[in-house]
């Protein structure tokens, strides 16, 4: 027979030596598996109606399938999982409105400098490209750190976690691609408002 998990699907595989349950003097509890081609939610209660015709005085407990046994056993590590998620949600959000407002705060002072460009013609469509562009530079240092920081912090989680990855190509392009979505439009009311300024109001603006 191969190696199999006893208890916690987290541990190593313990040795173990098992003994016929009619050799035992006294018998708190025994725990039997049952292989069905089936599905096992239909068949399960199959099981107690077996077990009731079999002796009716003897009671069946935590019936369950192997997966919800899996999930049980590791529900301490989906728990932080979810809160792991959630806490990244918020922190996304956080992030925007804080960029928001750093490039709000820029474009504020920089009002005068894009009055003079205005001023001297240039274009609103290269106004809002001025402004992007910084975001566009902001993201490029963030993701790339960040990047990093996930792939460090994804190795340490992958020894704690059960059947965790450390790291998943698809999962780092498709978070980089929403938080560059993310960046750019919280940069693209700033960047709107900057190429609606007038040239003179601006020039007087202090």
């Amino acid at each position: 027979m191969n190696d199999a998990k006893y208890s916690q699907v987290k541990r190593e595989i313990p040795p173990q030596y098992f003994l016929p349950y009619r050799q035992r003097e006294r018998i708190g509890s025994i725990t039997f598996y049952v292989r069905t081609a089936g599905d096992p939610e239909r068949f399960m209660a199959n099981v107690t109606k077996t077990i009731a015709l079999l002796d009716p005085n003897l009671p069946v407990e935590n019936l369950k399938t192997l997966p919800q046994q899996i999930r049980d056993n590791v529900f301490l590590d989906r728990f932080i999982s979810v809160l792991s998620t959630a806490f990244a949600c918020l922190a996304t959000v956080l992030a925007a409105i804080g960029l928001y407002g750093v490039l709000a705060y820029t474009v504020s002072q920089r009002t005068r400098e894009i009055g003079v460009r205005m001023a001297l013609g240039a274009a609103p469509a290269r106004v809002r490209a001025m402004v992007l562009r910084q975001v566009g530079l902001m993201t490029i240092v963030g993701g790339t750190v960040g990047l990093i920081g996930a792939i460090s912090l994804g190795r340490l989680a992958a020894s704690l976690l059960y059947e965790l990855k450390g790291w998943d190509p698809t999962v780092l392009a498709g978070s980089t691609g929403v938080l560059t979505l993310v960046a750019l439009g919280a940069g693209l009311i700033p960047a709107r408002r900057a190429s609606q300024v007038e040239p003179m109001r601006a020039l007087r603006y202090e």
